[in-house]
């Protein structure tokens, strides 16, 4: 069962190729994204990295939450549902 992880604190010149190349070096990832402002603008500096295995998904957590990039720690969670 894949894993959707929050990642935030991001430098705003990292991309989602970025984040699926960090992320890969622990597991299989499914899909990585930056989110922009409305109408893909600028970067709003958090993403999503979902991983295709439960236990790749916790170790990332374990190995890359507080992970400086590019001069900033990492925030890694695992993402909460929203409620539409």
């Amino acid at each position: 069962m894949s894993v959707r992880l929050y990642i935030g604190n991001l430098p705003f010149e990292v991309t989602g190729d970025d984040l699926n190349t960090l992320f890969s070096t622990i597991g299989v990832v499914e899909d990585a994204i930056i989110v922009t402002q409305p109408g893909g603008g600028r970067p709003r500096g958090f993403g999503f990295v979902e991983m295709q295995d439960e236990q790749d998904a916790h170790l990332a957590i374990e190995q890359l939450d507080g992970h400086s990039l590019a001069g900033r720690a990492l925030k890694v969670n695992v993402a909460n549902s929203r409620d539409d």
